[in-house]
């Protein structure tokens, strides 16, 4: 897939998505754009199924919804609110202390460059992408098991690992696409295109696709 073919699939993404099921930090930040919500819920998402990481998003909300209401409560507490994500022992202790450094440090307010958030303890690219584009509405390539092996598939990159695929994507695509694509490939990744046996025959994109390394498909 070259440049060109991915700008005239974009549409067509577009449109099959909006059958697809939008990942919930997603939805959320539609409703409302708090860079500390999106920040605590990526956090939560980390090897979690998307329904699990909304309603434990809800419960740990229902508590406090600030750095400092959460820097507060007690560590058991909000595990209990947050179980059974994955890890939700160390996520718990996580959640608070990043809490209490975004509180001490940055008077409760997130920050919003890629420097700063990477200088949070526990923050990655993935998450701090995500702050970017859904809490500050800034340009910004998330880039996710999905998004890195779509992208892959297609033949538009080819790349070894998520941190590569993110500065790969960078230099390749407008920038006007970058903050939508996350969603997209997480809707699309998790719908239709895969891990194993991508579904191809429902795929509006099928004529776009290199299948790199498709072997069985639906």
């Amino acid at each position: 897939m070259t440049v060109a073919e991915f700008m005239e699939m974009w549409p067509r993404l577009t449109e099959q998505v909006k059958s697809l099921r939008i990942p919930w930090v997603d939805q959320m930040s539609s409703e409302e754009r708090d860079p500390y919500k999106i920040l605590i819920s990526c956090i939560l998402s980390l090897r979690t199924q998307d329904k699990t990481t909304g309603e434990a998003s809800e419960r740990l909300f229902r508590l406090a919804e600030t750095p400092e209401g959460i820097s507060k409560l007690p560590v058991k507490r909000i595990q209990k609110a947050i179980y059974p994500v994955g890890f939700y022992r160390v996520k718990a202790q996580r959640i608070r202390d990043l809490s209490k450094e975004i509180e001490e440090k940055y008077s409760g307010r997130v920050p919003g460059t890629m420097e700063e958030l990477l200088s949070l303890k526990g923050v990655g690219r993935k998450t701090a992408n995500l702050v970017v584009t859904l809490g500050y509405d800034k340009p910004g390539i998330c880039v996710d098991t999905h998004v890195h092996r779509i992208s892959n598939r297609w033949g538009l990159i080819k790349t070894q690992n998520p941190a590569k695929t993110e500065f790969a994507l960078r230099e390749l695509l407008p920038v006007r696409y970058w903050k939508k694509l996350n969603g997209y490939l997480v809707a699309f990744g998790q719908g239709v295109c895969k891990p194993l046996s991508p579904l191809c025959s429902k795929c509006k994109i099928y004529p776009f696709c290199g299948r790199v390394g498709v072997s069985r498909s639906r």
